[in-house]
């Protein structure tokens, strides 16, 4: 936080009373404001609409409602564009994250992440971008992205309103490459690669990073086993 920036606002969301009192104390000694605690999704959705954080800390499993559908109802809101959420899982390859991420979500973390890590993934889906624990992601979108059974890729109606750079574009970002890997896989500035995905966000009505790779992978642009994914840059 710097002197002319207002402190980052975060709601956390867990049926766990100690989860939220350990993540709203390590969040308090980096400067961040926690607006609200939340036991259920219920409770996390009207937290959310009353006090309106950048970031909610969102678990899945939770009573009343679940994090995903708390998910689905705050970032389905069109008075709550803003506001970003980050699902935290207990479990390294879960369905439900999946399904977060689809309704979503700008990624997850899980429980036992590093305090450091925790404070830095809040700014860095403050800032736009989006965050997935790169060691796991590559095997849950495989796992549930793919198709039950083989079928020919027909064409969807948003790709048609890419142009064939955006489209590279896209594909080689949902193999996991960053924007500075980008630049250099295409020979072209960081700068242009921003503007790109920029571009291809708007353009598919596509929330940040993560749901570009959900997209691709549910789209058939890029079939799963077609490289490692890393999708924090």
């Amino acid at each position: 936080m710097t002197a002319d920036r207002p402190p980052l606002r975060v709601v956390i969301a867990d049926d766990q009373a100690l989860v939220r009192t350990g993540f709203k104390m390590i969040l308090a000694a980096d400067g961040i404001e926690v607006t609200a605690e939340a036991a259920d999704g219920a409770k996390a959705v009207a937290a959310v609409r009353r006090t309106r954080p950048d970031v909610v800390l969102m678990d899945i499993r939770m009573p009343e409602m679940d994090g995903i559908e708390a998910t689905r109802r705050i970032l389905g809101s069109d008075d709550l564009q803003e506001t970003r959420v980050i699902i935290l899982t207990t479990y390294d390859l879960d369905h439900y994250v999946y399904a977060a991420l689809t309704a979503g979500a700008s990624g997850f973390l899980l429980k036992d992440v590093a305090p450091e890590h925790l404070v830095a993934a809040l700014h860095l889906v403050q800032s736009g971008d989006a965050l997935l624990a790169p060691t796991i992601t590559r095997r849950l979108i495989e796992r549930f992205a793919q198709p039950d059974e083989p079928q020919a890729i027909a064409p969807h109606r948003d790709l048609a309103t890419l142009t064939p750079r955006e489209l590279e574009v896209l594909r080689l970002l949902a193999t996991g490459l960053s924007n500075a890997e980008l630049a250099s896989r295409l020979f072209l500035s960081p700068t242009t690669i921003k503007s790109h995905v920029g571009r291809i966000l708007s353009k598919l009505d596509l929330r940040d990073r993560v749901q570009a790779v959900v997209f691709a992978y549910e789209t058939g642009l890029i079939a799963p086993g077609g490289g490692a994914l890393n999708v924090d840059g």
